[in-house]
């Protein structure tokens, strides 16, 4: 974790299940190099329910709570989405600031439904792992519309032909670009990128910035 002197507003970057802060370094070095203070949050994403996480998640995120003249933006990075949209449900800054998620299950994983009895599947992803179906009460589910600033980009290429036979419609190996999409969003765009490399993409990092930093992603059309 880390995070830089500077006067612009805060980042805080949130990995996804069974990672660590160290999948998110390159992408939290690259908005470091653009002035911003980066807090990169880790968290033990397989061991306890998605609700605990909120709350691990939240006393890391509140000294950003202290200096209420700048804002606090969020890049959430698939599960690390629906963590910022629980912290925000629950916790919600006063100086919120915008929020970007990379490949989120927004409205749950058909993947994980498949898998979630399995023991293998059971023991890689813990507790979280079960919550993330695209089932009813999921957890993805339970939060509901959002009502502030979010942008989504989702992935459309797979190297997961297993995975993508369990989807409909265009996916990135986990999730399909439908599912990444919550009642509410500001933007959404769809880059070529696969859900496990989507968070190295140079395409990815450049329209999470952008909309940080303007409130819609970047188009062809704009010069």
């Amino acid at each position: 974790m880390s995070n830089s002197v500077s006067d612009k507003d805060y980042i805080v970057v949130v990995h996804g299940i069974a990672r660590t802060y160290r999948s998110m370094r390159s992408l939290a070095k690259f908005l470091k190099s653009k002035g911003y203070p980066v807090l990169n949050v880790d968290y033990p994403s397989t061991r306890v329910s998605l609700e605990s996480l909120v709350e691990h998640i939240y006393k890391q995120v509140a000294e950003f709570n202290r200096d209420t003249q700048r804002k606090i933006h969020f890049v959430g990075y698939s599960l690390g989405g629906l963590m910022v949209r629980g912290l925000i449900d629950r916790y919600r800054p006063s100086n919120l600031g915008r929020v970007v998620q990379l490949a989120p299950p927004n409205q749950g994983s058909e993947v994980a439904d498949f898998w979630k009895n399995n023991f293998l599947f059971k023991w890689i992803f813990g507790p979280a792992g079960q919550e993330l179906g695209a089932r009813e009460k999921s957890f993805a589910r339970i939060l509901g519309p959002v009502d502030f600033e979010l942008g989504i980009i989702a992935g459309n290429r797979t190297w997961d032909p297993i995975s993508s036979a369990m989807i409909q419609g265009p996916d990135d190996g986990k999730v399909s670009v439908a599912s990444t999409k919550v009642s509410g969003f500001t933007d959404h765009i769809v880059i070529p990128a696969t859900h496990t490399f989507i968070i190295y993409n140079r395409e990815a990092w450049n329209q999470t910035l952008h909309f940080l930093e303007h409130g819609k992603f970047r188009r062809d059309s704009e010069s």
